[in-house]
């Protein structure tokens, strides 16, 4: 009998240990500071205007996720009652990252003011992208690598694309090529995961362009498990149904033009050594190649477009390593079928979108998205970039970035599929 009240004491105290622990986990997970601020929810009936994410999406969870939902609302109810900062309106500044000529003329930055268009109709045409993506990851009979595994079968190391802010109940999953440098500068002002002196940065552009790109400066997905162990799954999948999830896009003939124009039109070391040399090599038959590219430049030894495309349809190149992600494709990046997105945006509406998904998040009085360069790799160039590629590279290219065009209703490129 003695025995058995010593059993039942242990299962007890063990219980009470792991909720401890539990606790302590999601107190550094920051969920905390945890809103939602979208005014559309997830699934929704085609055609009906969406709403606010109420508690029915909770039904669907497993027990453990269940128990850490309900320890979400005990802790958002005890943290209710803190007052919040005071929100100040950002006070736009006039700095701007300094760029050389050459990269200005590449990359396409604009500084200047530009008036705001007249909006779109945003509600309807987010209705109409995430219908799209949706109608198309159910449809059966449309098929690309990854479409049907579950969000369990994702590694770890192919989450390390989505951000999570916190504080604000958002995740962005980003796209290089695709604004994806103010859009995290935009994450960590309203994370505040960066300080300037021991204060967190206000104005997007004051981030220096270094400090954006360096992963320990953003908390990403793939980092879960080092931090939360065996419920980084399971809280994965609370912050996926709760908060609000947004990407940005871009036609994909356009994006790979601007990814060469990028990383292999300027000098970039690190581009040349894994990337360059190797492509020119194989493809232009070079041998005895500087080790620098300012060296490499110098003897007018340059990577051409050529080049590129057929390094990315060669099959070798991805036995060796998956596609860098400047020109991986976004479904990889971002797993759409897999992750319920509340929010797509297109770099060629970027300014009404952004405009219109800030006031979304309510953090339209925090700040604005930063002025954008305007990239001079326009949808027109397509023709002329791809006019010395043969026709059967370009019908493969497709087929390599065809999952792409159609999830998103980018149009194909027809003109540049047939002779």
């Amino acid at each position: 009998m003695t025995k058995a009240r010593l059993l039942r004491l242990s299962v007890v105290l063990v219980s009470i240990f792991m909720i401890l622990l539990i606790i302590v986990y999601w107190d550094n997970v920051g969920t905390a500071h945890f809103y939602l601020h979208t005014s559309f929810s997830r699934p929704h009936s085609p055609g009906a205007i969406p709403g606010i994410t109420t508690g029915e999406d909770w039904e669907a969870l497993p027990d453990v996720d269940e128990f850490l939902a309900k320890l979400l609302s005990s802790s958002l109810k005890r943290n209710s009652s803190i007052p919040r900062k005071t929100e100040q309106l950002l006070v736009q500044g006039s700095s701007k990252p300094v760029v050389s000529n050459l990269e200005e003329n590449v990359r396409g930055y604009d500084w200047s003011a530009h008036n705001d268009r007249n909006s779109l109709d945003q509600e309807k045409l987010q209705i109409e992208r995430q219908r799209t993506l949706r109608e198309f990851c159910a449809n059966s009979s449309f098929t690309f690598p990854t479409k049907e595994r579950s969000f369990d079968d994702i590694p770890n190391y192919e989450l390390n694309h989505l951000i999570v802010d916190d504080r604000h109940g958002i995740i962005y999953c980003y796209v290089p090529k695709v604004a994806c440098t103010n859009w995290k500068r935009v994450m960590i002002v309203l994370s505040e995961s960066l300080l300037n002196q021991g204060v967190p940065y206000q104005n997007p552009l004051d981030i220096p362009r270094e400090h954006v790109h360096n992963t320990s400066t953003h908390l990403t997905f793939n980092k879960f498990w080092r931090r939360y162990g065996k419920f980084s799954r399971h809280l994965m999948k609370i912050k996926l149904k709760k908060y609000t999830k947004f990407l940005f896009v871009r036609d994909p003939f356009v994006r790979l033009i601007s990814a060469f124009r990028s990383k292999f039109e300027l000098e970039n070391e690190e581009f040349y050594r894994r990337f360059a040399i190797p492509m020119l090599k194989l493809y232009s038959n070079h041998t005895n190649l500087p080790t620098s590219v300012s060296e490499a430049f110098g003897a007018g030894l340059k990577v051409s477009f050529s080049d590129f495309i057929q390094y990315l349809l060669d099959p070798r190149t991805e036995k060796m390593a998956p596609f860098n992600e400047h020109w991986r494709q976004v479904y990889r990046l971002c797993h759409p079928c897999q992750i319920d997105y509340d929010f797509i945006g297109k770099l060629e509406t970027l300014d009404e979108d952004a405009a219109y998904l800030l006031q979304l998040l309510k953090v339209d009085r925090l700040l604005r998205f930063p002025p954008s360069y305007r990239n001079r790799t326009a949808s027109s160039w397509e023709d002329n970039w791809f006019a010395k590629i043969p026709l059967a590279w370009r019908q493969q290219l497709y087929k390599l970035y065809e999952a792409d065009f159609v999830l998103f209703d980018y149009p194909k490129p027809e003109n540049l599929l047939k002779d």
